[in-house]
């Protein structure tokens, strides 16, 4: 998210109604998934499989299977049942109800669930759930993979999945020795009775299966823990290392064909000539197909027995292009618009009185600016589509990675004319999103289910898979959104915030989707704002401009963190130099009492780093910076210099207060790859440009990604504590930036304003 804070703690204000259509179209309601399968054909079922706890998915009416029964009280995602696959063995299969996408979920909850349980880690397998109504985030009643939410959300629910299934264990072992139950207690995946005798799960699973499902657990104590909060190697490290982990677009189907889509130049043109013929001349090309594309444009399909063939028949088309009914973006006078409106109040989300910004003794005036940016993950964009039957009898099958398979399952059932219980998503392992995997309009799905019916149409009656390039994934839209922010800042000398004017001028990403009615209020999208203000108590009046341009935008791992902190941090340093203090003293004293996560995270990192005790390489400085975004706040202490123009980050010390820390191993992953993400965005060439409508931007040869030379040492350091987790996947990128420009105004004594850096 690679999705948006603003969900986090916003289920309760979701409109009854809003949530309620999500819910029953994705087919969520509980009445479709407490419907009750027969004891008799689920325990045939679950034998014939080779038995284990839980009829594996079965959670609701979505996937087209008969769901099981819920026991009185528990909703789908609370039912051991769809989560938990025991078999014969003891192998332990645990569903996961989130898209593993590079951040470990598919490791960090079965590694929660199985604590519970007492199983013996070494036995534990992981496996990706769907859109049936198990698996929904539980917080907000829909398939979401995003907002840092997933350990976050699902900590408490995997916790009790796994107490629930091992207390059915010990019944059922109650059971077979005519033991009480209180005399009994598990361990390592079995039941261990008086005298020692034991039971090994994979021998209880079946009888188990036949008890209640307990409403009420009793949780471990943390000071029990035996997995929880062990550095744990991830359960997919081996494959994806090896290269035998297959992917959404290594799907391979029988018969299958593979088609990709040439789209317009420009967001939303339409098509005014098509010449066809040098292209269903090439060898292996089956169809060329005219089609409509996201966003009220056209765009042009060649489907072929393989990729190559599909994008030679694509490079073979000759297709005149018709863009006057839309606007032609151009970056230059986007920007020089931004700065305008910039000048001027927007809607106001803080309101401090002003009155005191005039006669300030000392002042600061600023301009940012913050560029498109292109997702880009290392897997582009990718979905197989097959369908049989017809009619009412009519069925869909789809192969993706997915961070909100519900939604792609109410598009695929609009475009193919299937009923939503007939449509079934198989999610995939994906290469990386960054939120590009999670869109409301579902663009690549509708686009891939709208190829596989003309497909099917035109007498190819076979799996089809779209593939996108990496130049259609960089030119294909839904990027960052463009920010230009101004400050008007007042202080005395001793760095006292009197007044501070601040406007922010950017898309929205939220108007014009499902989100809009909670995300948006009184006109303003709060994923532009958040991270701005706190956690400094400081007089601001904040306001914002959303401007309609012709460029789609989405979220981009940490959403608007990824601008307000870069100009939140930047400018407290400024403050700080300019009264001449340290920026270290400076935020501890503005943080006060009431920030005490903050104080820690920096402190370790500060404590860590040897900030101020250690003496830097000459031509080298420090820089600082601390920001929370997903209820995680990271600190960032970083050694930078600069030769000839150009800045070199050296290391990057990091404070993380996290709460548990479910997997440190993966909490430092984490926190490497934001960081690294995070330095992506200061290299000169890492930002989307438009000319004439028309992205410049194609692949990574003129769209900059930072590679493995400009990787920094990096030390990550985590803060103790037993509460609740929080966020993990996206809060380690913001801070990266306004740290590494900290230390290079100290260098230059010039403060940097934009993103991508640029030094005079």
């Amino acid at each position: 998210m690679h999705f948006d804070s603003a969900f986090n703690g916003l289920a309760h204000q979701l409109p009854k109604g809003l949530l309620a259509r999500m819910q029953q179209a994705q087919g969520a309601s509980e009445r479709m998934a407490t419907d009750a399968l027969p004891r008799r054909a689920f325990l045939k079922m679950s034998v014939a499989s080779g038995f284990a706890l839980g009829a594996y998915p079965m959670g609701a009416s979505a996937q087209g299977a008969a769901p099981i029964a819920a026991p009185a009280g528990l909703k789908p995602f609370e039912q051991p049942a769809s989560f938990v696959k025991i078999d014969k063995d003891g192998t332990v299969t645990v569903t996961v109800n989130r898209l593993e996408f590079g951040q470990g979920v598919l490791t960090a909850l079965p590694m929660i669930l199985a604590e519970e349980l007492d199983a013996d880690w070494s036995k534990v397998r992981a496996v990706h759930g769907s859109a049936d109504a198990a698996y929904v985030d539980p917080a907000f009643g829909m398939h979401l993979t995003g907002g840092s939410g997933a350990i976050k959300n699902s900590y408490t629910q995997y916790r009790e999945l796994g107490a629930r299934a091992r207390a059915m264990l010990v019944a059922a072992a109650s059971a077979q020795w005519d033991i009480g139950a209180g005399s009994l207690r598990t361990e390592n995946g079995k039941v261990i009775g008086p005298g020692g005798k034991a039971l090994a799960y994979g021998d209880l699973a079946e009888a188990a299966m036949q008890m209640p499902v307990p409403q009420k657990v009793v949780l471990k104590d943390p000071k029990d823990f035996r997995i929880i909060g062990k550095a744990t190697p991830r359960l997919d490290a081996r494959a994806k290392s090896s290269g035998a982990q297959n992917f959404g677009i290594d799907v391979q189907l029988p018969g299958m064909l593979t088609a990709v889509v040439a789209h317009a130049p420009v967001f939303g043109a339409r098509l005014k000539t098509v010449d066809d013929s040098a292209a269903k001349a090439v060898k292996g090309v089956k169809a060329v197909l005219r089609m409509p594309t996201d966003r009220g444009g056209e765009g042009v399909a060649v489907v072929a027995t393989g990729y190559w063939a599909a994008k030679q028949g694509r490079d073979a088309l000759k297709l005149e292009w018709d863009a006057s009914a839309v606007e032609k973006v151009d970056s230059a006078a986007q920007l020089a618009s931004y700065q305008a409106l910039a000048k001027k109040t927007g809607l106001v989300k803080f309101d401090a009185d002003m009155g005191a910004l005039a006669g300030a003794p000392k002042k600061i005036s600023a301009e940012f600016s913050f560029p498109y940016l292109a997702h880009a993950p290392m897997e582009p964009l990718n979905c197989t589509v097959q369908v049989t039957g017809q009619g009412a009898e009519a069925k869909a099958s789809l192969w993706l990675g997915t961070q909100m398979p519900g939604f792609d399952a109410v598009a695929a059932a609009k475009v193919l004319g299937v009923a939503l219980q007939n449509v079934k998503v198989n999610v995939q392992m994906a290469g990386g999103g960054f939120g590009r995997r999670g869109v409301p309009t579902a663009d690549y799905v509708v686009e891939a289910c709208t190829v596989a019916k003309a497909a099917r149409a035109a007498g190819l009656d076979v799996p089809v898979r779209v593939m996108w390039s990496r130049e259609d994934d960089i030119k294909g839209g839904y990027y960052r959104p463009m920010h230009v922010h101004r400050a008007e800042i007042g202080f005395d000398a001793k760095g006292k915030v009197l007044a501070w004017d601040h406007v922010v001028v950017g898309q929205s990403i939220a108007q014009g989707t499902p989100f809009e009615s909670f995300m948006v209020k009184d006109g303003i999208d709060n994923t532009a704002l958040e991270g701005m203000r706190d956690p400094y108590d400081v007089p601001m009046r904040l306001s914002v401009h959303h401007p309609k341009v012709n460029v789609p935008v989405l979220w981009w791992r940490s959403v608007g963190s990824t601008h307000t902190a870069f100009v939140m941090e930047t400018l407290i340093d400024e403050i700080a130099r300019a009264t001449q203090q340290d920026p270290v003293a400076y935020r501890l004293q503005l943080l006060g009492d009431k920030h005490p996560r903050h104080k820690a995270a920096l402190l370790l990192a500060v404590a860590q780093s040897g900030y101020g005790k250690r003496k830097l390489p000459a031509g080298q400085a420090w820089g600082v910076a601390v920001h929370e975004s997903f209820n995680t706040v990271v600190a960032y202490v970083a050694e930078a210099s600069v030769t000839k123009g150009v800045p070199k980050l050296h290391a990057v010390t990091a404070g993380v207060h996290c709460n548990l820390a479910v997997n440190p191993k993966t909490i430092e992953a984490q926190v490497q790859g934001a960081a690294l993400m995070g330095l992506s965005t200061c290299l000169p060439g890492a930002a989307i440009t438009l000319k004439d409508g028309v992205v410049e931007q194609s692949n990574f040869g003129d769209y900059v990604v930072a590679r493995i030379t400009d990787m920094p040492r990096i030390a990550v350091h985590l803060v103790p504590s037993a509460d609740a987790p929080t966020g993990m996947g996206e809060p380690g990128l913001p801070p990266l930036a306004p740290a590494f420009a900290n230390a290079l105004a100290q260098l230059t004594g010039q403060p940097l304003r934009a993103l991508p850096f640029k030094l005079a």
